[in-house]
């Protein structure tokens, strides 16, 4: 679970990668994409510029660069040629990446077109949870603390997390320990050092995880993908 220094650089250097697929989908015009070209634009960028491998390919016998979940699907969506994006959606992308053995994953969600005040308001809540969770991890925290800072902000404004996902360590892997809870657990792994995650009983720093953003009013389970009714 404990990453070295050299590791947490190669880490490092795969999330730089990522932002920039990232930075590639902020300048898109989605309106009228279907989210199957989505995908094929990314897995392109991703292999032929980047010169990195999607990680999700082939994993748990999925076919393709991104899950893609549009207004009602949770997460876990799956790209397609009918599923148009049109101005009004909202529409997450969870983008994963390897370069040199090491691992990034990442998700943003995008206002499509024009979007319902009802819309704007879920997406500024979750990222603000997001937000919420991230400042507190800090040396002595455990990750009880950030899972309740991130329900607290999502329960105070109306909303509830999905407590059948969470976030999760990463490296080599993709799904590494230790499991990252939405919602707060007093026990659990306590943050030590600048980048490190370990188990309240040892001291070792450089422990790497990864935070999925979910929200949702209702839900309901498909083979992929979770959908919700709003």
């Amino acid at each position: 679970m404990t990453k070295r220094p050299e590791e947490i650089a190669l880490m490092a250097e795969s999330g730089q990668l990522l932002a920039e697929v990232f930075g590639y989908l902020d300048q898109m015009s989605l309106v009228g994409m279907s989210t199957m070209q989505v995908n094929d634009l990314i897995d392109s960028l991703i292999v032929n510029e980047l010169k990195a491998r999607p990680a999700s390919k082939g994993q748990y016998g999925f076919a393709y660069a991104l899950n893609s979940s549009r207004n009602n699907v949770v997460c876990h969506g799956v790209p397609s040629t009918t599923d148009i994006l049109q101005s009004g959606d909202i529409v997450n992308f969870d983008i994963t990446l390897e370069k040199n053995g090491y691992i990034a994953d990442s998700s943003k969600t995008y206002l499509v077109g024009e979007v319902s005040p009802l819309a704007k308001r879920l997406v500024q809540v979750t990222y603000e949870a997001m937000w919420k969770g991230i400042k507190a991890v800090r040396p002595g925290a455990r990750l009880g603390d950030v899972g309740h800072a991130i329900e607290r902000h999502a329960r105070r404004n109306g909303y509830s997390v999905v407590r059948e996902y969470c976030g999760h360590g990463i490296g080599r892997e993709m799904h590494e320990e230790p499991q990252v809870l939405h919602w707060g657990n007093a026990d659990g792994f306590v943050v030590a050092g600048r980048h490190g995650v370990h188990h309240r009983t040892h001291d070792q720093p450089g422990a790497t995880f990864c935070s999925n953003r979910r929200r949702r009013l209702d839900r309901g389970h498909a083979r992929w993908a979770t959908v919700g009714a709003v």
